[in-house]
């Protein structure tokens, strides 16, 4: 290491690491050293004992790790959190959710977006996968308040070739934008909202501009059956018909790919991956979760998501971790799977790998961007500690994530937020909220028959 100051110092903690076949383990009284955005070393805490720094954080008692990755939400529908609750999904969508959506202004997006990223800068997601609209000012919003992102602007069928046109042009506008934090996706909204035809289009822009795209598809078994009944194809087959399959892809939800797609996802054309999101699959009563042993045996990195606070009611990527354990153990009848360390890969290098970040986040380790979280483990909750990676996974909460730092930049630090003002953006919200709920007008932006 070198010996002139380093940006960033973290010491005395225990640093989560991968080996050289990626498996989990645990490196105790160790520091890292941050530089240029970067992490320059993984060593001990005696070996940086005397090495200046610009910040030092004293970490004792605390697990570091990396950063969390939402790989799958719509962060602007923190402003709809509760508003429809207990009803069937169809309801849900078409009775209540979109007629509130059809109000929103880009100021209400950004309002939204800013309270999205408050709770999941204290959640210790440092990167989030965004598909929705008005995505300049969710853009914007990143680049201020210093998150990782994987944005695209949300289209439907119904609005003509101009939905298709801005989603490419926002993708191409913002790709690397807010000092390379932000990186973008061609966002369709799903099979049964856009045609063949704009599927297929959007397939050869991904490829002429080096794009990935970001779409809901198989979301439930009920879309499954019913595009078996209309195409004789799943839904997954209708991506591959489309040539989406040859892109990279990331699929959001997937809890009704059925055993007759597995072929079709283990040998694609392109980088394809699954966001599972199990708080909204229970919440809506779907029989199904996304099934994650046989996509990890097709080759298929799963990574965690919450979807929207409109359906899952919080940003928690901790709850998702834990749900997608516990249901994968009911639904396998199995409870040597998923493991804690296995969760703990898919809170991980394979959420890096779903939006496309497997080279740079993920893991902490020499080279890689410096996104990192902090976890106290000393409460009443988490001791005694028999398994480290049982505690995190199973004991640890959202609140327990002291510090939050995204590429060497601290965002939290002991619970404090440094980059937003928390008690502004919800008086601004409270402000806007008669406006956001009124239904009178009757306007809907898409309805659903899926």
């Amino acid at each position: 290491m070198r010996a002139s100051p380093a940006d960033l110092v973290i010491t005395g903690c225990t640093v989560l690491v991968h080996d050289e076949e990626e498996r989990i383990g645990f490196r105790p009284d160790a520091a890292i050293v941050v530089r240029d955005r970067v992490i320059e070393a993984v060593t001990t805490a005696a070996e940086v004992r005397e090495l200046p720094a610009v910040e030092r954080i004293e970490a004792h008692g605390q697990v570091a790790m990396p950063g969390l990755i939402n790989c799958h939400t719509h962060a602007p529908m923190t402003l709809l959190r509760g508003l429809a609750e207990d009803l069937p999904i169809e309801e849900w969508f078409n009775g209540v959710v979109w007629p509130v959506e059809s109000n929103l202004t880009g100021d209400d997006v950004e309002s939204g977006a800013r309270l999205a990223c408050a709770e999941m800068i204290r959640g210790g997601v440092t990167c989030f996968a965004d598909h929705y609209f008005h995505m300049d000012k969710v853009a914007a919003v990143v680049a201020e308040c210093g998150l990782r992102a994987h944005l695209g602007e949300a289209y439907f069928s119904s609005q003509g070739p101009e939905g298709r046109e801005r989603s490419a042009e926002f993708a191409l506008r913002h790709r690397g934008s807010a000092d390379g934090r932000i990186t973008t996706a061609l966002a369709p909204h799903a099979p049964y909202t856009v045609t063949d035809a704009d599927l297929a289009a959007t397939a050869e822009l991904a490829r002429t501009h080096g794009l990935p795209v970001h779409l809901h598809a198989a979301e439930n078994r009920d879309q499954t059956d019913a595009s078996l009944a209309r195409h004789g194809l799943t839904p997954i087959e209708v991506l591959d018909r489309t040539g989406l399959l040859d892109t990279d892809l990331l699929i959001a939800h997937g809890t009704g790919i059925i055993e007759r797609d597995l072929p079709l996802l283990a040998r694609t054309g392109g980088r394809t991956a699954v966001a599972t999101a199990p708080r909204g699959y229970l919440r809506f009563a779907w029989p199904a979760t996304t099934p994650v042993r046989a996509l990890r045996a097709a080759g298929v990195p799963v990574g965690l998501a919450t979807d929207g606070a409109a359906s899952n009611n919080c940003l928690d990527v901790w709850e998702s971790m834990t749900l997608t354990a516990l249901i994968q153990k009911a639904t396998e009848s199995d409870p040597r799977w998923l493991t804690s360390r296995q969760a703990l890969h898919h809170a991980t290098l394979q959420s890096a790998r779903a939006v496309g970040l497997g080279g740079s986040v993920g893991s902490i380790a020499p080279g890689r961007r410096a996104d990192i979280i902090l976890v106290d483990l000393t409460g009443p909750h988490t001791q005694p500690v028999h398994d480290l990676a049982a505690t995190l996974v199973h004991s640890a909460r959202a609140s327990d994530v002291r510090t939050t730092v995204v590429d060497g930049r601290i965002l939290m630090r002991d619970r404090h937020l440094l980059t937003l003002d928390l008690p502004a953006v919800v008086g601004e919200l409270g402000r806007r909220l008669p406006a956001l709920t009124d239904r009178g007008h009757g306007r809907r932006i898409q309805e659903y028959d899926t």
